[in-house]
């Protein structure tokens, strides 16, 4: 019997100083192969609005979509924990509505939320989401979903009021109810001192090495997106030369009558087919 990640799995790994490994996904057949493969916790993450359905930022997608999504990763994923980024707006507004939105994703097969910022306002929806019984990952350093308001794709915790700042706002997401956060773009020195000062794990998303945890967005980690990359990921495999590859060698094997061969079609049994061509007779002399 499989044994599934929970939250509780990812504190043990913190208090043994164990190391875990977090992926995004997408898709059924993705998720599958990242879950086979051992990963702990696969994000569905709002990266997906980019390197899956080309928007421009992640800002551009919405509720619905991180809900399909997530049911297909739910249905592929049966170890590992299964985290789904609430998109930008969702949990903004009023704190109903967060909740109400959050839940969709734990009805869709999450078994937890992530959620970006440590506003007085985040503060209080993540201690409510905690107190219902819907666990909760913090985001911290670069906020994507803050880009407008940063002013850009900027390293964050360059200074140690700034990295003070940021081990301020971990500790109220700690009181919140958290059971882990991410930092992302945070100099490896300020990641590992903050999280040396809390109890709760940490996610290094491009914030070194000594963070309880990494995070990649699988896309990059297999060389499928090729727009850009970020510094801080690394590509283990050339997808995108994979892709390329099969579908001209397929191009070029159906324009010159290769593909499909003698094995890869369905043929009539011979009575069948004596019938079919009698009858195209019957046609022609008819004619």
């Amino acid at each position: 019997m499989i044994k599934k990640i929970t939250v509780n799995t990812i504190q043990k790994y913190k208090n043994s100083h164990e190391k875990f490994s977090v992926l995004t996904a997408y898709d059924y057949s993705t998720a599958k192969y990242i879950d086979e493969a051992g990963i702990d916790i696969i994000l569905i993450g709002d990266s997906l609005a980019m390197v899956a359905l080309g928007y421009e930022n992640t800002n551009a997608i919405g509720v619905c979509e991180m809900e399909i999504f997530t049911k297909a990763v739910a249905r592929g994923a049966k170890r590992s924990l299964i985290v789904t980024d609430m998109p930008f707006m969702s949990y903004h507004t009023t704190e109903a509505e967060a909740i109400e939105n959050c839940g969709k994703m734990i009805k869709a097969g999450a078994n937890a939320v992530k959620l970006e910022g440590a506003s007085d306002y985040i503060i209080k929806t993540i201690t409510h989401l905690t107190q219902i019984g819907i666990p909760v990952i913090g985001h911290l350093g670069f906020t994507p979903q803050f880009l407008n308001a940063i002013g850009g794709y900027n390293i964050q915790g360059k200074s140690f009021n700034s990295t003070l700042k940021i081990l301020e706002e971990a500790k109220k997401l700690e009181q919140a109810g958290v059971f882990a956060i991410v930092l992302e773009m945070v100099p490896e020195e300020s990641a590992q001192f903050i999280t040396e000062n809390l109890k709760i794990p940490t996610i290094s998303c491009g914030a070194g090495r000594y963070c309880d945890a990494q995070v990649l967005v699988s896309d990059d980690l297999l060389g499928k997106f090729s727009d850009f990359k970020p510094k801080f990921t690394r590509k283990y495999g050339d997808m995108k030369s994979l892709i390329l590859s099969c579908a001209k060698k397929y191009n070029e094997d159906v324009k010159n009558g290769k593909f499909p061969n003698e094995e890869e079609i369905f043929k009539l049994k011979e009575e069948e087919l004596d019938q079919l061509k009698l009858h195209q007779r019957e046609k022609i002399n008819q004619y």
